[in-house]
Order: structure tokens, then C-alpha cells, then sequence
């Protein structure tokens, strides 16, 4: 696959957009990231039904449960690190059972913001669950105003008799406030030989429980954290899925154990001996690009040596070591379909990790290395997700959040022929969902969409997706709030921001709700015929984008803010969706008694509604056209004379309508 193809779709689970419209959706949909093996600390649905079936629940799990029962209940978990008390407080949530998607008042699983100031008000609603996850603070200062904001949400939840479970830091113990010790649970360790089982299980990995006696593996599930034995787990299967591993479970599990015990030191031990950059460069970048074609890792090898300025030998190719002899000399393989991998389970990862743990001085070669080396043309959409991924775990654990958005920045804006780069994407959702960085991906995505000044149009479009395939899982105030800011930008991908805002809040009662009083709020605050924030808040409140049932209250006060303002063209079709509603389904009718109280009784304002229901009526001459012309009026007369006289032909001229 070269750079300019598409992207194909495979198994979408994300938000798909089935009607009219651009797609959002790409490589293989939401779940990419579980098939590549990635650890997402996301909160969605499909998430949680797969954590659900792997886990374990840990030492004082069911007295939590019981305690967050109650109405109102706030839940605070403490316990050791590694315990998996992140992975036990999505499940304690998740046990009330499933979302209600876009029912009347659907119930809402949101993790809530540790830091920074809320975009939005918190408003809770009755039996919506929230996550806050305060594990990752390690001063006292930040978190003590994580509990002052604690206060004011705890009391939104208790009033509004919703459940919200808190993960506590570990170290904390004396900045803890003594009012939350009785709503504190601790956690302990479940046993790791059951995490393990479990997991294996799920991967329908053919052991007895005998195969798991060894005193290695006992010493692993004893001290390892959650997340480690997951990881031995999916080694195990890794083992099982490349076959050079052999065809028996015991040998599977010892790579396994040896991947997590042994590969840092080897690879230390390896480095040491390779004392020339060539071969180091061509280490480094087999792991980069493990799985993929020779030529390609040859090509990706080349371009780290110019890129970290290594200057060539004198001699030509031909008389230099030859590619072959080098990479068996690493102890590479290159199999019958010429890729490339490691001899050893696991070894190219710890290969990464070794030089972006102890080469610091060249982390920003590396970023712009893989900048470009993630474009090559021969690299296969797999190739090219593989390399975002490994770039992207490195640069979050050596704590380097900016090195990646550079590159989803560099991707987005340098264009691929598709609609929106994947790896960029990918990157930025990666981000997103990393445990200790994610908070500052909003907030970096949010002063992109925020800053005055052009945006491009590429970038625009990548944060577009994220917000609808990433953000609007786990955060979805935080969704509307960007694609609000990009749908009222200039350019075509503000068109493709707004119709995915549009689409998102027509699926979602509350947040419908939330984009209305935002659109409100800066059109009555600036109010001017062609203002963005106006010409948006007409088009949602179209009878076509409105949740249904009508939610009649927020309508009112959405129409309340555009007739408020100097007639203008938009008015038309707004107006003239209802009364197609209306003629259509008679159950709506009460849209036109409510729009027309929107508009306070103004003069102007009713003799514009006049105006468009007799030029609607007059475009076919339907009796069901006719009828709800009539209504309309009488509703109008009402507001105007407080009466009703006016005979059903309605005004007889357009004139008199004005």
C-alpha cells in the first residue's frame, strides 16, 4: 500500500455515521488498539465488556460494591500500586449494568478531569456514573485541590443520587481529609495466579492448571503489578500465534516468563558489545519496524543514519559487511516472506525501550526520524500502525507527550490523499488514552481548536476524528466543546466538524442540551445575523437534528435566542422543517405553539413567522399544508391580539402576512 491510499474499514464499533456525510471511522474501527495489543485506559462500553471478562475482582471489591448500592453513594479506593484498583473502579461502575445509549435521559459513564478548570458545569443526572481517577498525583499542593474540587462534586452526586467511584494516589495517606475516611475502601492484591488463569483462559489457551506450578511464574504473579501478568498473558498467546515457538504450552509460557525477565538485561548486554553506529542504528530500527519487509527496515536504517548525521564510510556498499550478515549478526531473522523479527519473544520491545531509557541526548532525532520513516511507501497500514504505536508508548514513558503531537500535527498536515491521516489518528488517540498523559492531550487539543488565527485544515480534520472516535467515549462534554470550536472556524473541515457535533449531540439528549445553552449564551452575547455560533444553533434546532421525543424546554430556549435576534434567511428553513413535522406527524403540533412563544410576543418577530408559514403553504397546495398554516396563525393571533377570529384561509396576501 502506497501513501496515498485509502484506508480501508474492517469491523467498525466506533460511532459510524450511516446516512449522508463524510465517515469518521477508520482501521478496523474502534477495537484497533486491543488487536495491536495496546493497553487503553479508556472507559467505553466495548472496553469495559472486555476488561469484564478478564477480571479479578481484588481483596475488599465486594464491600465497595455494596457501599456504592446506595443512591448518591460516592466510593473512595485506596490500595498498593499494581493492585488494579483503576481497572476495579470501572468495574464497580460498570456492575450496575449497561448503558441506556440514546434512551430519554440515557445514563452517562464519564471520567471526570483531575486537574484544570471544567469546561462545563457538572450536572448530574440520577443513576449517571462517574470515574475519578486521582492515582497519578505526587505532590500534596495538587492533591489538596483535588479534594476541594472533590467536595463540590461529591455533593452534585449525592443530590442527584448518582454513583461515583474515586482512585486514590498511593503515598497520600496523610493529606487524605478525615471527613472521606468512611467512605473509604482499601484494596487488596487478588491473587495473581487467578489474573493469569483468567486471561489465558480468554485467549483460549489450551493448560492445566498443573502447567502453572513452576516457581518462576509463582514469583511473577506474587510481586508483578495487574498490568504486568496481562502483559505475560498476551505473551503467552504471542508465543502460541508467530509457531516458532514450538507447539506445547509449556514452552509458550517459558518465553513468556523469560520476554519479562531477561530481555532488558540481554539487550544491555548486547549494546555494550556493538560499539559502531551502524549496527546500533540497524538494532534500533529492526525494532522499530519488526514485521516489516528488509527493504523497508533497510530504507528506515539508512534514513536514522543521516538523520542522526552519521557520517558514511569511505568504501562503497560492495565493499562494506553486507545487510544479511549484519542482521544475523543481531540475531535477526528474515522469514520466507521476507520480514523481519527477532529471534527472541518480545525482544524488539525491549530493544526500544533500552535506547529511549538510555540514549536521551537523541530523542529528538528519533521523533523526526520516525516523522518520516513512518511514511515510506512500501510500509504496509499494519506497518504503519505498528511504528505509531511503538513511537508512541516510548515517547509517553520517557515522559514526552510533545514529541508525539508534534508528530500528529506533522502527519495531519502533511497530507496522505485520504480525507484524514490514520497515523496521526492513531497517534492523538493513543494520547488520549494514556493513564498519566490523556488529561494533557485535551487540554492540548483544546488551545488548538481555542487560539485565534487559522488552523489547518489537515489538523482540523484529525481532531475532528479523535473528538468523534476517541473523546466522545470517555469525555463527551469535552467532545462537544472542540468540534463547537472547530465547527465555527472557515474552511470545509469546519463543515466536517460541524456535521459530526450535529451528529453527535442529535444522539445524546443532555449533550443536545449542552450545545444549546453553549450556542445560546454567545449569540445572545454577540448578536449578529452572520455569527457562526447563530448559524449553528439554527441548524440544530431543525426538526430533523432535534432528539426524538422533541425535548420541548430546551427547543423553546434555543428559538427563544434565534428570534431574538434581527430577522434573517435563516429563519426559513428552520421554521419550515417544523411545519413539514407538523404536516407530517401530528403528534409535533406543539412545536408551533411553542416557537411561537419563543418569540416573546415581539411584532417583528411574529410577522416574519406569518410571512414564511404562507410563502411554505403556498409552494403545494395540500389541505394537510393548509391546516397546519392555520394553526400556526392561530397561534400567532393569540400571542399578537390574545384571540383566535382569524378564519382558517389565513392572510390573504404575503403583504398582510408582514
Amino acid at each position: 500500500m502506497t501513501e496515498q491510499d485509502r484506508v480501508t474499514v474492517n469491523e467498525p464499533r466506533g460511532p459510524v455515521n450511516n446516512g449522508e456525510g463524510h465517515q469518521y471511522v477508520f482501521y478496523g474501527g474502534a477495537d484497533w488498539m486491543i488487536r495491536k495489543g495496546v493497553e487503553s485506559l479508556r472507559i467505553t462500553r466495548e472496553d469495559r465488556v472486555r476488561l469484564a471478562d478478564r477480571f479479578v475482582p481484588p481483596v475488599g471489591y465486594r464491600i465497595a460494591a455494596d457501599r456504592l448500592e446506595k443512591p448518591g453513594s460516592v466510593v473512595l479506593l485506596k490500595g498498593p500500586p499494581g493492585s488494579g484498583r483503576r481497572a476495579a473502579a470501572i468495574m464497580l461502575l460498570h456492575g450496575f449494568g449497561e448503558d441506556r445509549g440514546t434512551d430519554e435521559e440515557g445514563v452517562r459513564f464519564e471520567e471526570l478531569p483531575v486537574t484544570g478548570k471544567d469546561e462545563n458545569p457538572l450536572v448530574p443526572g440520577m443513576r449517571d456514573r462517574f470515574l475519578l481517577d486521582l492515582s497519578g498525583i505526587a505532590d500534596e499542593e495538587t492533591y489538596r485541590e483535588a479534594h476541594r474540587r472533590l467536595a463540590a462534586r461529591r455533593s452534585q452526586v449525592q443530590e442527584a443520587e448518582a454513583h461515583m467511584v474515586v482512585v486514590l494516589p498511593s503515598g497520600m495517606e496523610h493529606a487524605h481529609p478525615p471527613d472521606l475516611e468512611s467512605h473509604t475502601v482499601g484494596l487488596g492484591r487478588p491473587r495473581g495466579i487467578a489474573v493469569v488463569t483468567r486471561y489465558l483462559r480468554m485467549d483460549r489457551m489450551p493448560f492445566r492448571p498443573a502447567d502453572l506450578g513452576s516457581a518462576d511464574l509463582q514469583h511473577l504473579c506474587d510481586r508483578s503489578p495487574m498490568r504486568e501478568l496481562a502483559r505475560l498473558a498476551g505473551l503467552v498467546r504471542d508465543a502460541r500465534d508467530s509457531g516458532r515457538f514450538g507447539a506445547d504450552f509449556a514452552g509458550w509460557l517459558d518465553q513468556a516468563i523469560h520476554a519479562v525477565t531477561d530481555r532488558a538485561g540481554e539487550v544491555g548486554r548486547q549494546v555494550a558489545t556493538i560499539r559502531a553506529a551502524p549496527e546500533r542504528a540497524l538494532l534500533l530500527a529492526t525494532a522499530m519496524f519488526e514485521e516489516a519487509r528488509a527493504d523497508v527496515v533497510y530504507q528506515s536504517w539508512r534514513g536514522l543514519l543521516k538523520t542522526v548525521r552519521y557520517e558514511e564510510e569511505v568504501t562503497t556498499e560492495l565493499g562494506r559487511t553486507d545487510f544479511g550478515e549484519r542482521l544475523v549478526g543481531l540475531g535477526v531473522e528474515r522469514g520466507p516472506d521476507g520480514r523481519l523479527r527477532f529471534e527472541r519473544l518480545a525482544y524488539g520491545d525491549a530493544v526500544r525501550t533500552y535506547f529511549w531509557a538510555n540514549f536521551p541526548g537523541v530523542r529528538d532525532d528519533l521523533r523526526d526520524w520516525i516523522g518520516h520513516a513512518a511514511g515510506l511507501p512500501d510500509l504496509t497500514t499494519d506497518d504503519r500502525m505498528n511504528v505509531v504505536v511503538r513511537f508512541s508508548e516510548r515517547a509517553l514513558a520517557t515522559g514526552r507527550p510533545d514529541h508525539l503531537f508534534d508528530l500528529v500535527a506533522r502527519w495531519a498536515n502533511r497530507g496522505t490523499g485520504a480525507p484524514c491521516d490514520p497515523r496521526a489518528v492513531a497517534a492523538l488517540e493513543l494520547g488520549l488514552g494514556h493513564e498519566r498523559f490523556g488529561g494533557w492531550f485535551r487540554k492540548r487539543m483544546y488551545e488548538c481548536v481555542v487560539r485565534s488565527g487559522s488552523l489547518p485544515e489537515g489538523l482540523a480534520r484529525v481532531l475532528t476524528t479523535a473528538c468523534v472516535q476517541s473523546l466522545s467515549g470517555t469525555h463527551p462534554d469535552q467532545a462537544v466543546v472542540r468540534l463547537h470550536y472547530l465547527a465555527v472556524r472557515k474552511g470545509e473541515a469546519a463543515h466536517q466538524a460541524r456535521e459530526a457535533l450535529l451528529d453527535l449531540v442529535g444522539r445524546d439528549r443532555r449533550l443536545y442540551r449542552l450545545l444549546i445553552d453553549r450556542l445560546r449564551d454567545r449569540t445572545l452575547r454577540e448578536p449578529h445575523g452572520t455569527d457562526p455560533h447563530l448559524q449553528l444553533l439554527t441548524a440544530l434546532l431543525r426538526s430533523d437534528l432535534a432528539p426524538d421525543p422533541p425535548p420541548w424546554p430546551d427547543l423553546f430556549l434555543g428559538w427563544e435566542a434565534v428570534f431574538s435576534q434581527p430577522p434573517t434567511e435563516l429563519w426559513n428553513p428552520l421554521v419550515s422543517s417544523w411545519l413539514n413535522a407538523v404536516a407530517g406527524d401530528s403528534a409535533r403540533k406543539k412545536a408551533l405553539d411553542v416557537m411561537v412563544r419563543a418569540t416573546r410576543g415581539h411584532t417583528a418577530a411574529l410577522h416574519r413567522l406569518y410571512a414564511i408559514a404562507y410563502g411554505w403553504a403556498g409552494t403545494a397546495r395540500h389541505p394537510s399544508r393548509a391546516a397546519v398554516a392555520a394553526l400556526f396563525w392561530q397561534h400567532i393571533d393569540h400571542m399578537q391580539y390574545g384571540r383566535t377570529e382569524r378564519t382558517e384561509a389565513g392572510p390573504r396576501t404575503a403583504e398582510e402576512a408582514r
